[in-house]
């Protein structure tokens, strides 16, 4: 049995762990929390590139959400 205090995470898998720690870092845990943020917020944190941010668009529009708007 694992039992793990950290919440759980709905982001996409395979962000690449530069991304997956940049996110982390900064406290993202929930594809919800990207709406309170803006596409070019997220792409100031070291590690997240375009390949990251495609990935979190397409998982955000599956759960008909999005980025903040700019």
């Amino acid at each position: 049995m694992t039992t793990s205090n950290q919440p759980q995470s709905d982001l996409p898998p395979k962000l690449g762990a530069p991304a997956e720690r940049a996110l982390a870092g900064a406290g993202f845990t929930k594809l919800e929390q990207f709406t309170e943020v803006t596409e070019a917020q997220v792409k100031k944190l070291h590690g997240v590139g375009p390949n990251a941010i495609n990935k979190l668009k397409v998982a955000l529009e599956a759960k008909g959400l999005s980025f903040k708007a700019e």
